[in-house]
Order: C-alpha cells, then structure tokens, then sequence
C-alpha cells in the first residue's frame, strides 16, 4: 500500500507527533508499504516532477521529543503559514495514497477537524471519524457523556476564560486540577494546592484554549487502558518518580510503567468494562486509550479518552500491546488494515 503518516501540526503536541509518526512510517516500510512521513502544517511547497517518488520503501525517520512545549509563533513565522492549518500540497498528496495515518496529537488532529475535511475529499484514514474525535477531544462533553452512561468521573466545573465570575468554583474547592478543556499530552494541567496556585494555573491552562476545565482532585493510582478493534488491552499502571504525569514525565523517560498493572482481576475486569463503554458512547473507532485514576477504595474515575494515543518509544498503547502479543510492527499494520491482521503476520 501506498500511506501517508500525517504529523506535525500547528500544536503544542507537535513534537510528540512527530515522534510518533517517524516510528510509525518505519514501522509501515518494513512491513513492506511505501511511506512518506509528511508534516500536515509545513506541507511541501514544491513537488518533484515525480510526486510518486516522495512515497518511500526504505528508509529511517527520527524525531526526539524535547523537554517543552514548541514555540508555535516560531514555527508560524519560519513557515509564512500563519493560522492555515494545511500546508501546501498535503490533501493532494493524501489523495494518491491508499490509506492516511493519522499520527497527530491535539488541535486539529483530535478534535475532528482534519477527519472531517478528508472525508469531504474521500481520502481514507485510520481512527476515529470527525463525530468521535470531538466528543473525545472535548473533555467538557466527554465528561458529560460519561457521567450519562455512568462512567465515574471527578466532579468538576467549566470556566470560560473571558469569565470574571469564579464563584461556580466553590463547587469543586481545592486541592482541584486545572486543565485546559480540549489539549493532550497534559499540556497546561496543574494540580493545585492553594488560592495562590489556582489564579496562575488558571492563566497557564487559558493559554491553551478559552475553556477551562476545574476538576475535583483524585488521589490514587494511574492507570490507563487500550482499546484495539472492540478488544481491551491489559491495564497500564503508570509512576512517575517526582510530580504527576505531565508533559515531561511522559516524554522524558521519568516514569515507571508497569504492564500488566498490578491490580486485582476485579479492577482490571471493570477498567475492561468501562473502557468499553466510554468507547462506544464516544462514538470512537479502531483504537483508542482511557486514563484512570484508582482512589484508596478501590473506585476507578475516569480522567479522558484519547482517540490518537502516542505511538513513541515511551507510549503506553503499544507497551499494553505488546503485553498481549501484538509488537510494534503488528500494531501498526492492524491499525492500517482495520484489524484483520493476526498477531505474529507483520
């Protein structure tokens, strides 16, 4: 097959998708399809004669994830792109592929903007449709959605950022987490202490977006679950050795992941389940992950959905699948070919 991994992007998880994307069209050449690894926002301004020749059967990509979020205004002014999402040439060169990876984290990757417009040009892909990618991107609604079906999750209230009325927050009351209402990778998440702390996590997580999502702070153990073609992976149990699990203990190598976690059958079971539940009220497809926390009664809340999981070297999707047999390889190749291959093909 002919496939594009799309990567990139004009978003503050820009890195983490190029990481993955490089591994991933890796991945797919040994696996015998002809890539070609294209940033959706820089684009290519200038095809060879021979656009065909850009899709590739061997080669290596690399991309390493730094310790920040990228400076996007840089890259706005490196580029001349601006606020255009597409950069040059890119649904043209989806268009004569078979199939698009979709490998970006955030923004128009995961809120089913790009799902969208490359269903109005008939251009396949993997994931979630633009329905699915939304309701999950937003926690605000996902939330809603899970609390409907009744998947716990922590109280919480939204702010708009333009809001000088905070009293709603008295509501939730500290300590609370502070997030931003549709960004991954825990890009502008605090957890905080204080009424000091509050007013600076508030501004940090406005940056992002203008909802902001006050949530009730849970204490327990993190976990996450995979979901692969209707079937649950094993349950990941994540440690950060300082801190939470946030941008750089994600990325950094500065966290334990234990897999399968270490939890009785009956919690891991009733992770399974919910897992399958929030999947469905989503609307998701193919592949998704869910992030929990697990308090000191044994309740499991759950924190979000992601519907583009990480695929980098320190990703959890692929370590809970490689935990039930599927490699790296394997992986991406049911991604691609919608489940049908078995483990051991690739």
């Amino acid at each position: 097959m002919k496939i594009i991994v799309l990567a990139g992007g004009l978003s503050p998880e820009r890195e983490v998708s190029l990481t993955s994307g490089s591994l991933i069209a890796n991945a797919l050449m040994e696996n015998g399809h002809r890539v070609l690894l294209l940033d959706v926002y820089e684009g290519i301004a200038a095809l060879p004669d021979d656009p065909e020749s850009l899709f590739l059967a061997k080669g290596h990509y690399t991309h390493c994830v730094s310790e920040t979020v990228p400076d996007l205004e840089a890259l706005r002014l490196r580029t001349g792109n601006g606020d255009a999402l597409i950069g040059a040439n890119v649904l043209k060169l989806c268009a004569m592929a078979d199939k698009v990876f979709i490998a970006l984290h955030g923004s128009m990757g995961e809120n089913g903007q790009l799902q969208a417009t490359l269903d109005t040009h008939g251009i396949s892909y993997t994931g979630s449709g633009y329905v699915g990618s939304l309701l999950a991107m937003d926690k605000e609604i996902s939330k809603q959605l899970f609390r409907d079906v009744g998947v716990p999750t922590p109280a919480w209230v939204t702010l708009h950022t333009r809001e000088n009325d905070r009293s709603k927050l008295d509501k939730i009351g500290l300590p609370c987490v502070v997030k931003p209402c549709d960004c991954g990778s825990s890009v502008g998440v605090s957890i905080v202490e204080t009424e000091e702390e509050l007013n600076a996590a508030l501004d940090e997580a406005a940056r992002w977006c203008e909802r902001v999502i006050v949530e009730q702070k849970i204490v327990g153990r993190e976990l996450t679950v995979g979901i692969l073609h209707g079937k649950t992976l094993p349950a990941v149990e994540i440690i950060p050795r300082e801190g939470f699990y946030d941008y750089k203990n994600k990325y950094q190598g500065t966290t334990e992941e234990i897999c399968p976690a270490p939890i009785p059958k009956e919690i891991a079971d009733e992770a399974a389940r919910l897992t399958k539940i929030g999947f469905d009220v989503l609307h998701l497809r193919e592949y998704a992950r869910f992030d929990y926390l697990l308090d000191g009664e044994g309740q499991l809340w759950c924190l979000e959905a992601n519907s583009l999981p990480g695929m980098t070297p320190t990703s959890l999707l692929p370590m809970a699948a490689a935990a039930a047999g599927i490699s790296y390889r394997e992986l991406c190749e049911r991604i691609v070919c919608g489940g049908s291959v078995e483990a051991g093909e690739a």
